[in-house]
């Protein structure tokens, strides 16, 4: 198997000047730099597709801003190159069920043999890592997750969107467990803060059957646009979809805006009170083990916002069948 090709800001300028001989504009093309560049500097100015995944495994630049209203994203790989065809059409899909704005895809088509390049708009605004949300922007999070649940699953495997099985609470508070206690030994968590998540709770929080829906699936603060005012203007990174459990996109929300921020735009998207304690403690476990794994500033801050402490923990029992239509939007299998 012969490897692929590094991609250089040559290759990008010659791609860049191809692409604008085709609509009849000549000369040296916009200003072309790697993404990473400006994440490195703050991005403040505008944020796009391709901000976490600007440097691929080896050190190679796989996205680029293209002038000041694009970004040029460069597969690396054919496994790369299937999402990414899949994600310029679900992002078609997802665009009318939500009230934030999807990046649009202005071209695309081969960079090197069986590897695809996309050319897609730069969304205005900064990051939730920048800017914090404001009440209104938990609305929008909140219509954000409601039009997630309107988008027919079956459209979305016809477009090759995979299903995922929800992960076991169980499993993870025992990792989790461990992880807090490697912590504790080296004073940076109180591993009796796991104590309050038991292996009766874990079940109890279990996801329940039928209520998949599209799960964005990495919905992390650099992936939402925020507005100075707070106000979430659009999302993206929208390669990891998934059909699954809704309350991995409640979990990310809680590690990238809070858990209040995340259960209070869950609640007005329509979810009960079991999906939202879910999401909030797959944050929390989650935060922990990779806590233990990365002893940075940006782990230990998004486990500060993932333990947030929220009223609703204060419900200590939920009706055996469930939190009724709250608890997600029912599989369209029928």
């Amino acid at each position: 198997m012969n490897q692929a090709p590094t991609p250089t800001a040559d290759t990008v300028r010659r791609l860049v000047r191809a692409l604008l001989a085709e609509v009849g504009v000549g000369g040296p093309g916009p200003e072309v730099r790697p993404v990473t560049e400006d994440v490195s500097e703050g991005v403040t100015e505008g944020v796009t597709e391709g901000v976490t995944e600007g440097v691929t495994e080896g050190g190679a630049h796989s996205a680029w801003w293209v002038g000041s209203r694009h970004v040029l994203r460069l597969a690396p790989d054919r496994a790369a190159t299937v999402r990414r065809r899949r994600e310029l059409r679900l992002r078609d899909l997802v665009r009318p069920h939500v009230p934030v704005a999807v990046p649009v895809g202005v071209a695309h088509g081969e960079w090197s043999p069986g590897l695809v390049y996309t050319l897609d708009t730069r969304l205005p605004g900064g990051t939730a890592e920048e800017y914090d949300v404001s009440a209104v922007g938990e609305a929008d999070l909140a219509g954000l997750l409601r039009g997630l649940r309107e988008v027919p699953s079956r459209q979305a495997e016809t477009l090759g969107v995979p299903r995922a099985a929800p992960r076991s609470l169980e499993a993870l508070r025992r990792r989790a467990v461990a992880a807090a206690e490697r912590l504790a030994r080296a004073d940076e968590f109180d591993a009796a803060r796991l104590h309050q998540l038991t292996a009766p709770g874990a079940a109890q929080f279990a996801a329940q059957p039928g209520t998949t829906v599209l799960v964005h699936h990495a919905l992390r603060g650099e992936h939402l646009v925020v507005s100075a005012d707070g106000r979430v203007r659009g999302v993206l990174g929208w390669s990891d979809a998934v059909i699954g459990d809704p309350a991995e996109d409640i979990a990310g929300l809680a590690v990238a805006v809070g858990s209040g921020a995340a259960v209070r735009a869950a609640t007005l998207a329509g979810y009960g009170a079991r999906p939202c304690l879910r999401g909030l403690w797959l944050a929390r476990c989650d935060t922990v083990v990779h806590l233990a794994q990365h002893l940075d500033a940006d782990a230990r801050t998004r486990l500060l916002r993932a333990w947030e402490p929220i009223l609703l923990e204060r419900v200590t029992e939920l009706r055996e069948d469930g939190e009724g239509a709250g608890d997600g939007a029912p599989d369209d299998e029928e």
